[in-house]
């Protein structure tokens, strides 16, 4: 999503005496500088090949354009770190980038860590299995893919292909006899040595050349095996085969476009549209297709797709460790630079390129149509959601469509385990990853739905007032669950804390708690419904009903875990060990509590010391 339109562009004069006093004093080096405004965010990170030269562009007021103006206007203060190379400087600002997110930069928003596939390399029968995160388990590492679907559907067709173990360490010792995937042609059943270790080494290599891109004769193998077993009237076995090859053949017809001459190689082409942009990333791995994956980075209008490419390997391979190869749809002006800092991530050589012909071409063509079609699809989501937004600011009389919308609900059981919960909504739709939950922590009578919600509206308004330092941070409208009683409980807590320009809303169940007949109350208004078939009343349902999953989901866990909690669980020094032998010794934590000190004492791996301290934590009023 770009930045609002541009507006009147402010006067950087006072920004730009702020610079040149840094300016004076700065080393004509390589380095990083960040610009902070008045509050001490960041602004702006820059890296530069010579910190002086580079940040007395900015004191050059004719040469900015309105964008840099703002930003200049804005500037209080400013940061400097030198390095030895401008490649150094290069990786450091994508570091500083990703972790400060500064508001005059290109940003990448979407950063989840891709899924691999593992073959494991520290058990003598390795395991096949899904990983993501830190590589730090001994093994073969395949991939990046595009999502955990495209892993998991990759893994269930391997395994029949390649029928490896999927069980943990841990089950695989326990194992006496076959699972079901031993029974299903799945597995091979090493746990219980149904295969040799040489034969079942094979199968790893097997998998291992096929991931790997290096063996593209695995299926006539496979069809040889297969028409020697049929002639020799070993039809089960020529079955085993058959299913083996389909198997395969359904990897390759998943993955679409296979180039085996590709080698290991990222494709990253952008399509910009009414000011937005889609970079599409598509991952290949020994010349196998392993998926593809839009990004939309957040940017200022007016930027070049070059631009915004360049800006964007920086933050995506700080990450993710680069490919040998990665082309490109656009030129960026850095290019020997970029590849140099990518070649420190990699460790490695890795090559930049903009194929003009042939088939690299024509897979950048197509990660660029794939960029197109994923804008399409987003631009018209967005219009969509902007229309509902621009509803709801009719129906709460608001400024504005709002940019963000908190909306809060409680869960609990006769009072037990409460828990409060926030969801976001916003013009990209629910921000998932703006959920908050509260465990409930007051001294609050059962049923007391009021008293929760003023707990948490406490709660997260409190620490809003006294720490939130940017704006986007606070809600235009905060919509509370239940009826004029929450509503008044929210004034109140606004009023408290000395909160304003917040708009409050509280959305109830209509007569005999119909869904559709909703009722709507705000401060000084009589409550109101909107029309039925309303998109907007859908949407504000639907946020409602978000709201509910959310609490509720939380409420189970927090009741799950205290299910599985013993009262032993808050005596210091009472480790699972400790805990096994009292449970065992008196059969329940209400005896333990009941037992006397030279009992507990009698207990393997409880000193005298230890009885003492478990008998005053159940007496301590005694």
């Amino acid at each position: 999503m770009s930045d609002q339109p541009e507006r009147p562009a402010a006067d950087p004069s006072a920004g730009v005496e702020v610079i040149r006093r840094y300016q004076r004093t700065l080393p004509g080096q390589p380095g990083v500088y960040r610009m902070l405004d008045h509050k001490g965010l960041p602004l702006y990170v820059g890296k530069a090949k010579n910190l002086k030269r580079r940040v007395a562009a900015y004191t050059k007021e004719s040469a900015l354009d309105n964008r840099l103006r703002r930003m200049v206007a804005a500037t209080a203060a400013m940061e400097f770190v030198t390095t030895h190379t401008e490649v150094e400087a290069l990786l450091l600002e994508s570091n500083l980038i990703k972790k400060l997110k500064p508001r005059f930069n290109i940003l990448l928003r979407d950063d989840k860590s891709f899924p691999y596939i593992l073959i494991t390399g520290d058990h003598a029968w390795p395991q096949i299995a899904k990983h993501r995160g830190a590589r730090r388990r001994k093994g073969r590492y395949f991939g990046p893919f595009a999502s955990a679907g495209a892993v998991n559907d990759t893994i269930n067709a391997l395994q029949r292909a390649f029928p490896l173990r999927s069980c943990s360490d841990s089950i695989f010792a326990s194992r006496t006899r076959p699972c079901l995937q031993y029974q299903i042609k799945r597995c091979t059943a090493p746990c219980v040595q149904r295969i040799s270790p040489d034969d079942y080494g094979a199968i790893v290599e097997q998998a291992d050349a096929f991931l790997s891109g290096r063996d593209h004769g695995i299926q006539r193998t496979f069809s040889a095996r297969m028409e020697a077993a049929s002639a020799a009237l070993d039809f089960e076995t020529a079955a085993i085969y058959r299913d083996r090859i389909r198997a395969l053949t359904q990897i390759q017809a998943r993955q679409g476009i296979n180039l085996p001459t590709l080698g290991d190689a990222d494709v990253i082409a952008a399509w910009s549209q009414a000011e937005e942009i889609c970079v599409q990333v598509f991952f290949f791995r020994g010349g196998q297709n392993f998926g593809n994956r839009p990004y939309f980075p957040v940017h200022a209008t007016g930027i070049e797709l070059g631009t915004v490419l360049e800006s964007f390997l920086g933050q995506f391979y700080a990450a993710h460790r680069p490919p040998k190869q990665v082309f490109l749809s656009h030129d960026i002006e850095n290019h020997d630079l970029v590849e140099a800092a990518l070649g420190v991530r990699a460790e490695g050589r890795v090559r930049l390129a903009v194929p003009r012909r042939g088939t690299k071409r024509t897979i950048v063509l197509q990660a660029q149509a794939n960029a197109r079609s994923a804008l399409d699809r987003r631009m018209a989501e967005s219009a969509s959601q902007r229309k509902l937004l621009e509803g709801v600011a009719r129906a709460f009389a608001l400024d504005g469509p709002p940019r963000r919308i908190e909306v809060y609900d409680n869960s609990h059981i006769s009072g037990s385990n409460a828990v409060g919960a926030m969801i976001v909504a916003g013009p990209e739709g629910l921000e998932r990853g703006q959920y908050r939950k509260f465990n409930i922590k007051g001294d609050i009578a059962a049923g007391d739905d009021t008293a929760m919600m003023r707990e948490v509206l406490q709660r997260r308004f409190g620490r809003l007032a006294r720490e939130a330092t940017d704006a986007t941070q606070w809600p235009d409208l905060v919509l509370v669950d239940g009826g004029k009683g929450q509503l008044s409980t929210a004034v109140a807590v606004f009023e408290e804390l000395g909160i304003t320009g917040v708009a409050l809303a509280a959305i109830s169940k209509g007569p005999d708690r119909n869904a559709g007949r909703e009722q709507f109350h705000q401060p000084g208004r009589p409550a109101f419904r909107l029309r039925d078939g309303d998109p907007v009343l859908f949407f504000l349902q639907r946020l409602r009903d978000e709201s509910h999953r959310f609490v509720i989901e939380s409420h189970r866990g927090r009741r799950s875990r205290r299910i599985g909690q013993s009262p032993l669980d808050e005596i210091p020094g009472i480790g699972a060990t400790r805990k096994r032998a009292l449970l065992h010794r008196f059969g329940s934590a209400r005896a333990v509590a009941q037992a006397g000190v030279d009992d507990l004492a009698q207990v393997s791996g409880i000193s005298r010391t230890v009885a003492d301290a478990i008998y005053r934590h159940f007496h301590s009023d005694g």
